[in-house]
């Protein structure tokens, strides 16, 4: 859908933001940041046609980042493993510094999570719906400060904006079906939430990559907030269940209060705005068993 653009993708050596930058490396000028400390990386981003950018968004210097590019594909995070003013200070306020560096963009897209949502019961949750506080407070509080501190970016100096609220994505390069999978293999229990069912949206490799480069571009002023997921809702108990039909063992569902509540994003505006996802659950999870486990064969296979 980009054709000829300068883009800068951060955070582009996980999950979310490389297949991304590799699909739009193909027509597109994509520079790649991370903190890029293993040669490796840098090596994996050459490969794909990705510049790679050495930057470190706790302790940035813009100084090395151009200015001038087009889009920006913003996916560089603190996990909120340490203490709260850092995380703060990367997520929110050195994220703003970064719209501000780029504000000649056409867009910019952050991710934020769909995990600043306050539980609300059995039923999906609407992207007009209060944040909360849940088990990552650190994480999940920065990311609505910077969502604050971005908006008011976006309006002050009118940077188109896209604010997606990523949920469970996964693939090849993991996500949280891949580390229950993995669970499944080594007869571990899966803590979930005792409201179950547990009900989530995944969205698979594909159509996240399909989706992030849509919602880039669907920048607006004020920003448009979407919650980024699958079309289809599955429960973390069914989708483990086919899992474990797949590879021949039983899941062990450990139910508790310490667990995440179920995160079950309303996608009527993500559909609206940038369309329906197209690869349906259990044809995604066997795609990403067979890709993390080539070794294995498959009970629908023998």
């Amino acid at each position: 859908m980009l054709h000829g653009e300068k883009i800068l993708v951060t955070g582009v050596t996980g999950k979310i933001a490389f297949p991304i930058a590799r699909e739009l490396a193909k027509n597109n000028e994509v520079w790649g940041a991370a903190r890029l400390r293993n040669p490796a990386d840098s090596e994996r981003l050459l490969a794909a046609g990705i510049k790679p950018l050495p930057f470190d968004l706790a302790n940035p210097d813009f100084a090395t980042v151009a200015s001038d590019f087009n889009y920006v594909f913003h996916a560089a995070v603190d996990p909120g493993l340490d203490d709260w003013g850092s995380c703060v200070r990367t997520n929110a306020h050195n994220s703003g510094e970064l719209l501000y560096h780029c504000r000649n963009a056409k867009g910019f897209l952050f991710c934020s999570t769909g995990s600043i949502y306050a539980y609300q019961g059995q039923r999906p949750l609407t992207e007009q719906d209060p944040p909360g506080i849940p088990l990552r407070a650190n994480y999940s509080f920065s990311k609505v400060a910077a969502e604050s501190v971005l908006t008011w970016i976006s309006k002050q100096y009118q940077v188109p904006v896209t604010i997606i609220r990523v949920c469970s994505t996964y693939g090849p390069l993991g996500g949280a079906p891949a580390d229950r999978l993995e669970a499944i293999l080594a007869g571990k229990p899966i803590r979930l939430h005792p409201d179950k069912p547990n009900n989530y949206n995944p969205i698979y490799e594909d159509d996240y990559v399909d989706l992030g480069i849509r919602a880039m571009a669907a920048a607006s002023t004020p920003p448009l907030v979407v919650n980024w997921s699958g079309s289809e809702t599955v429960s973390i108990e069914d989708y483990c269940t086919y899992l474990g039909q797949l590879v021949g063992k039983q899941p062990i569902f450990n139910y508790t209060e310490e667990a995440h509540t179920p995160l079950w994003p309303d996608t009527s505006h993500m559909h609206a705005v940038l369309g329906h996802t197209k690869v349906p659950w259990r044809e995604g999870m066997r795609r990403m068993v067979k890709a993390l486990h080539p070794e294995l064969k498959l009970t629908d296979e023998v």
